[in-house]
């Protein structure tokens, strides 16, 4: 029996296992993937307050140990459910059953696709979603970033290290990202926006070859060539799987204010996974913290 279940193993979950460990309670962390979250596979982290600079894999690292050193115990299983039973609360894996006092949902999210027909069929041979996880194998090669918000500038100006020509192409007139990362991408000589225009096709059969982009304003299409396109277009939650367990809304986010609070006595939502204005770093963490209080005030009156 652990105190506080903790689902998902990235900033959210970890610093709740931080705080929880702290706060005198035995936590137990599931993770399904890589400890750290999707922050692992970021080139630099530079807007962390305190840290001014820091890769996210030595970030996510040091989190896990801060953690373990603490206690927190952590499995790498897949988590499949959460059911109740004589007032416990069950969390279900693939291979096992845990009983938790209470539970903390950090389950995070996964990258949106572009929905085209052969995205699928060339994810690996030049469609990626992971610019520090492939950059490198197109060194001095065109390549394009898809998107408008932070994660693709970041991906875009990581590239500009490998790769000939970066064109970042997005369907907006301006982009939602950081005016900072904006600037730097202006002042490399390897960039070209591309903007009001959305992907129509993939252009290539065994390997990526190029794009068919689409002018919104124009309407009239045309061609770019290039050997890879990186995808970060926004991102999905992944809890259809607690849908019968706590409320969540339209776009199956967990329904949970600044408390963490979900519509389940004792279980609570932290990080990416639950409803929010914004979604950084800081926040996940901020939720981690928040989430563990709530399920330490929680256990104390149970």
């Amino acid at each position: 029996m652990y105190d506080i279940g903790i689902i998902g193993g990235g900033t959210a979950g970890l610093t709740a296992a931080i705080y929880g460990q702290r706060a005198g309670k035995t936590t137990l962390v599931f993770e399904s993937g890589s400890f750290g979250g999707q922050i692992v596979s970021t080139y630099r982290i530079e807007n962390y307050p305190g840290i001014a600079n820091v890769s996210g894999s030595d970030f996510s690292g040091n989190l896990l140990e801060q953690a373990q050193n603490l206690g927190a115990e952590t499995v790498t299983e897949q988590v499949t459910g959460i059911r109740d039973k004589d007032g416990v609360k069950i969390i279900v894996t693939t291979g096992k059953e845990y009983p938790c006092k209470a539970v903390i949902i950090a389950s995070g999210v996964t990258q949106r696709h572009m929905g085209l027909e052969k995205e699928l069929k060339l994810t690996g041979s030049g469609v990626s979603y992971c610019a520090t996880c492939d950059g490198a194998f197109f060194r001095g090669r065109d390549v394009a970033v898809i998107g408008g918000g932070n994660t693709a500038l970041e991906d875009a100006e990581f590239l500009t290290n490998y790769c000939s020509k970066v064109y970042v192409v997005h369907r907006r007139d301006e982009f939602r990202g950081d005016s900072t990362a904006v600037d730097i991408l202006k002042k490399r000589d390897n960039v070209e926006f591309v903007l009001s225009a959305t992907v129509k096709d993939i252009v290539g059969e065994t390997m990526v070859e190029g794009l068919i982009l689409s002018n919104k304003k124009t309407g009239q299409d045309f061609q770019i060539n290039v050997s890879g396109v990186f995808v970060a277009i926004g991102q999905i939650p992944q809890n259809q799987i607690f849908s019968e367990y706590v409320k969540l809304d339209g776009a199956g986010f967990i329904l949970a204010a600044e408390d963490c609070v979900t519509s389940h006595p004792g279980v609570f939502a932290a990080g990416d996974c639950r409803t929010k204005e914004v979604r950084q770093l800081t926040t996940a963490s901020a939720d981690g913290a928040v989430a563990a209080l709530a399920a330490c005030k929680y256990l104390s009156r149970e």
